[in-house]
């Protein structure tokens, strides 16, 4: 999907030279914005551009994770201060005519059973909607960014490659167009980033690599006051990214726990639907513990970014009256 860009939103641009792979709140702005404006990003693809269309196997053994994951940035946005939540809503991405995937040695869910390199370029027909595999297999676009994220609360350098409570490399499929993110602010002015643009993913990109592409997003910001049940990040995805039911007509409401293992990310997701609901829609905590069991659905967004799993519950947004 694709948004006119007006004169105003042009002015509101991150570009390429923009880019780093550390979280920090010691990082310049790259911009400043009053809460409501739009931001254009031009990415880069997680490989920091080392790879390209015509690019074999052998240039994953050049890869370095220090320099992997860019993000770009950092957005400057005025009143935002700790305690406070960054609203971004997805306006447009715009993928490349190709992307890859790859296997890469010591990462992934089945690292050890895949120890060589491999890759794969992909051809992404956008007027199709689809990327081509092989044997005539077609898999549909579904753009997304990987990382949307603040800078932290502290001032230690993170890397870029797990997610934390402030988001990053999240990797969620759902966070595509007209999709809301919800981000608890760290530090002054927010300090958002994003980057690691996806033409399509399954739930938990086992592999390590979705289908890797440099991505043009449109995003704009809010600044948000007295939602301090935003723990970690939320989000809410529109009834066109999922097939509606009559209950989900309204789309999804999401929410995210990250933790060393799944069993922590999920009892953190479950514990942060009840206080959604509890803050929300006036139920107390056992009656949202009950709905949540009922209607939520637990998702293992990503499994790979160690050490930090991320593990979702929606809850239908119809099912509120």
């Amino acid at each position: 999907m694709k948004l006119e860009i007006t004169s105003e939103c042009r002015s509101n641009h991150i570009g390429r030279k923009n880019g780093h792979a550390r979280w920090s709140r010691s990082i310049s702005p790259a911009l400043t914005i009053a809460s409501g404006e739009i931001v254009t990003f031009d990415t880069i693809d997680s490989s920091n551009g080392r790879i390209c269309r015509t690019s074999d196997a052998t240039v994953i053994s050049s890869l370095d994770i220090d320099d992997a994951n860019p993000v770009f940035g950092p957005v400057y946005v005025k009143d935002a201060q700790p305690g406070d939540t960054l609203k971004v809503e997805v306006l447009a991405l715009e993928t490349a005519d190709w992307g890859w995937t790859a296997t890469i040695p010591g990462f992934g869910l089945l690292a050890d059973e895949f120890p060589e390199p491999s890759l794969y370029i992909w051809d992404i027909d956008k007027a199709q909607g689809c990327a081509f595999f092989k044997n005539n297999i077609r898999i549909p676009l579904r753009p997304f960014l990987g990382c949307m994220g603040l800078a932290p609360a502290t001032y230690e350098e993170l890397s870029t490659v797990p997610p934390t409570i402030a988001g990053g490399n999240l990797d969620c499929r759902d966070l595509t167009v007209g999709s809301i993110v919800y981000l608890p602010v760290q530090a002054t002015g927010a300090l958002f980033s994003c980057g690691d643009g996806h033409a399509a993913q399954g739930h938990g990109e086992v592999c390590g690599t979705a289908i890797e592409t440099p991505t043009k997003a449109t995003l704009r910001f809010e600044v948000c006051k007295h939602m301090a049940w935003i723990t970690s990040p939320q989000y809410e995805i529109p009834a066109s990214a999922r097939s509606a039911s009559s209950v989900s007509q309204l789309g999804q409401y999401a929410t995210t726990g990250i933790g060393l293992s799944l069993y922590e990310a999920t009892r953190v997701a479950v514990q942060n639907a009840i206080q959604w609901m509890v803050a929300t829609k006036g139920l107390s905590r056992t009656e949202a513990y009950m709905l949540a069991s009922v209607a939520g659905d637990l998702q293992i967004i990503e499994a790979v970014n160690m050490p930090n799993f991320v593990v979702s519950m929606s809850i239908p947004l119809g099912i509120f009256g």
